[in-house]
Order: C-alpha cells, then sequence, then structure tokens
C-alpha cells in the first residue's frame, strides 16, 4: 500500500508506459492494516475498492473478508506483484489504470484505501461529489491535515458541506509516520466515511444544492445575512435566522449540516426559481 507523488516520468509517458511515481510509503504495519479492515466491517457480502494498492499489503486482508475486491495500482512494477501475490485469490481483480480515470463500480460498494497525498481531494471528489453512487461506506487513510479539514464542523469548502448532505464523514485517528517505510515528511490520518440512513438534500437535488453552498460559501468568513443576500429577501433572512436558532452574527462557515438543509428547504420552497444560484457543473 502506498503513498506517490502524482509525478509522471515524460520519457515513460512518451514510450506508452505508466506514471513513474515518486515517494512511494508502504505500510508495514499489520495491526493497523488489520484495524482499517476491522473499522471498514468488511464482509462476504462486500465489493471493495482500493485505490493505490501498492504492493498489496492491505489488499490481502482484504481479499480475505470480502467477497470481490477491486484492486487500482497505476505503478506497473507493483502491479507485477499484485498479480502474484493474488494469483490464488479469485475474488480479487487488479486494475492497472490512474486512480483518476478508474470508474467507479455500478453496484453498492465500500472504499478501503491509503491514497496519494497529492490527489487527495480529487479522489474524494471522485468518490463523494456524486450521491447517486453506489458508495455505501469507507475507510481511508490520508494525510492528516486533509482528514482534519474534511471532518470539521467548520467548513469553508462548498463540496465538503455537500458530501455531509448524504455522507458522514468522522475523524477516527492519527497514524505516525513511523508506520511507513520510508516514512513521509508528515503523520497521516484515518477518517471513515459512512452514507446517511436519510439524506439532509434528495439526491436528485445535488446540483440545486452545489448552486446555493457555491454562492453562499464565496467568502466563508462573512455573516449569514450578507452571505444569503441575492437569493433571500430581508425578511425572509430575518424569518429563516429565527428557523436556524441564529441570535447573534455568526460565519457561514459555521452553519451546522442541519442549519444547511433548511436554508436549502427554505429556498426551494419559497425563493423563485430564477433567484436560485446556478452551477455550471459540480465538483
Amino acid at each position: 500500500m502506498t503513498k506517490k507523488t502524482h509525478k509522471y516520468s515524460n520519457k515513460k509517458l512518451s514510450r506508452g508506459e505508466p506514471p513513474n511515481f515518486s515517494g512511494q510509503h508502504l505500510m508495514h504495519n499489520k495491526r493497523l492494516l488489520h484495524e482499517i479492515v476491522d473499522r471498514a466491517k468488511i464482509c462476504k457480502e462486500d465489493t471493495v475498492l482500493e485505490l493505490g494498492a501498492g504492493k498489496g499489503a492491505l489488499t490481502t486482508v482484504l481479499n480475505e473478508r470480502a467477497g470481490k475486491v477491486l484492486a487500482v495500482e497505476y505503478d506497473f512494477k507493483f502491479v507485477e506483484v499484485l498479480k502474484k501475490k493474488t494469483a490464488q485469490s479469485q475474488n480479487t481483480k487488479i486494475i492497472h489504470q490512474d486512480i483518476m480515470k478508474v470508474h467507479l463500480p455500478k453496484e453498492k460498494f465500500v472504499v478501503v484505501s491509503n491514497i496519494p497525498f497529492s490527489i487527495t481531494t480529487p479522489i474524494m471528489k471522485m468518490l463523494l461529489s456524486n450521491p447517486s453512487t453506489g458508495l455505501q461506506r469507507g475507510v481511508i487513510v490520508m494525510e492528516k491535515g486533509a482528514a482534519k479539514r474534511f471532518a470539521s464542523n467548520f467548513v469553508k469548502d462548498p463540496y465538503i458541506i455537500a458530501w455531509k448532505m448524504w455522507f458522514d464523514i468522522q475523524y477516527v485517528k492519527v497514524i505516525s509516520r513511523k508506520n511507513f517505510s520510508p516514512p513521509p515528511r508528515v503523520d497521516s490520518a484515518m477518517i471513515t466515511i459512512n452514507r446517511k440512513p436519510k439524506p439532509i438534500v434528495p439526491y436528485s437535488d445535488y446540483v440545486i444544492f452545489w448552486g446555493l453552498a457555491d454562492y453562499v460559501l464565496k467568502n466563508p468568513q462573512i455573516s449569514v445575512d450578507l452571505a444569503l443576500r441575492g437569493v433571500f429577501t430581508p425578511p425572509q433572512i430575518k424569518h429563516l435566522k429565527r428557523s436556524l436558532q441564529i441570535k447573534n452574527e455568526i460565519s457561514v462557515a459555521t452553519l451546522s449540516e442541519q442549519q444547511w438543509g433548511l436554508i436549502f428547504e427554505t429556498m426551494v420552497k419559497h425563493v423563485p426559481k430564477f433567484r436560485w444560484p446556478k452551477i455550471k457543473k459540480p465538483y
């Protein structure tokens, strides 16, 4: 299992070979590998997607528990190692492809991965930005700073608050850089992802919500009153603040998931569609 900086070798690309990733860090703590799989609650009914399988340290634990494992790896040397390690595992498929170009499974699936630092946010967007995918839950090891940002109650990024309308994202624990060989410059952390039993915003409205979140969080530090102007009228904002139980001036970045859901519901019910913020393409 590796972390890689997403730098391509031009020579290899010109020869049609896969990119050569540098900065590879293999997780060598077997107890930790089993803890990751335990937290994902993997069973024989599960299809598991592993992004960045490396030499298969995590893959070999997963294929003992899961019904199907889809292990994605782009380093051709590691792919050969993976194929040898899983040759006797009929439930494991090695996918030799760039992580960002892989197609998510059509069926329901669980993601269990140790993902590259340099493309952490793009991977999370790929997994979470469309709530209609089959993703049910996951355990992901990533750079600690990113993990804290995704799980924080202080949300500055519209794509993160959008994710939280459909998924619960929890920061579990820090993972010391000493658990990798060679160790990266900073520590990692483990997060869990679980699809909400009942979404705060309907899946069918996800593009509409993206537009609202993108508009309101253009300046995350400003007050709710200022952020909602242009969508809601002053009387609507006054009424909405009472519904949100907001008495003092607070920044929009501090709004809870439930408050965001109420703002969206109010907009859909009481604001004419021509005033709804538009977004050309969700993140």
